[in-house]
């Protein structure tokens, strides 16, 4: 009897099931479509946004109302922004090959959170061998115990001086342009504190912003998203220390995004 490849297979894909974690959205659709390109079984579980209102009250508690309403006027900003950044946007797409369109033939599963025990139960239906999470939410410790694979995070930042939120932003207003870039990264129950794994640095141009450092960040990163899966799959991850300050962040409040952006050009 003579054995038929897959198309996956006949197309030159790695053997492997991967699942894919996120809230949605084009920056994440350029790792979920770059992991697709190379991998023979991909499924994406997306989860609800959250509110903002769920969103502000989280913020609040650790950093108090008027920082978490400042951090909310940026984001509303940073939305409207977009529109305004395209031209950017599609250079970067252009320049990496990459797109963020949405691929038909990936499966998707909608899910309200990746905590929920109808997206455990998913996850463990579909027996991966490794879960890669891009822009969702953060993995309660019982949601981590529950996954029985590796579980993979990529991060628009550089572990451990940039974890949290706009890493790259920060890492310009720091005046440590060195260390704008991404992280893929073994995920623990802390935020953004797992083992690192594989980091790339990128130069933003000058026309870059905060509306367009993540997108960067990320469509220069697609070789190391698939490096830190093709290790998961193999059984040979290799986490490595990485010296340095340890420290969270968080969006700009409205106030000091104005300040860096009209002072020193940092939007």
């Amino acid at each position: 009897m003579t054995d038929i490849a897959s198309p996956n297979q006949a197309a030159g894909k790695s053997p492997g099931r991967i699942v894919v974690v996120t809230a949605g959205g084009e920056n994440p659709w350029i790792m979920v479509n770059a992991l697709a390109a190379r991998f023979a079984d991909v499924t994406v579980l997306e989860e609800q946004p959250e509110s903002k209102g769920l969103f502000l009250r989280r913020r609040a508690r650790k950093l108090g109302w008027l920082t978490a309403l400042g951090q909310l006027a940026t984001m509303i900003a940073s939305r409207f922004g977009k529109r305004f950044t395209r031209k950017r946007a599609a250079e970067i797409l252009e320049t990496y090959q990459v797109s963020g369109t949405p691929d038909a033939s990936v499966p998707v599963r909608p899910v309200n959170s990746i905590n929920d025990a109808d997206a455990i139960r998913q996850i463990r239906a579909l027996d991966p061998d490794v879960v890669f999470l891009i822009s969702c939410r953060m993995l309660t410790s019982g949601t981590l115990a529950a996954i029985p694979c590796p579980v993979l995070n990529f991060h628009a930042g550089i572990n451990p001086a940039y974890r949290g939120l706009m890493g790259g932003y920060w890492a310009l207003v720091n005046r440590d342009v060195e260390n704008f870039g991404a992280t893929v990264h073994l995920v623990d129950a802390g935020v953004d504190t797992g083992g690192v794994l594989y980091q790339s640095r990128q130069t933003p141009a000058r026309s870059d912003t905060m509306h367009t450092y993540p997108l960067l960040q990320t469509a220069a990163s697609t070789d190391i998203a698939i490096a830190g899966v093709a290790d998961a799959l193999a059984g040979t991850l290799r986490p490595v220390d990485v010296a340095g300050p340890s420290r969270q962040w968080y969006h700009p409040p409205i106030w000091t995004w104005v300040w860096n952006g009209l002072r020193r050009g940092i939007w």
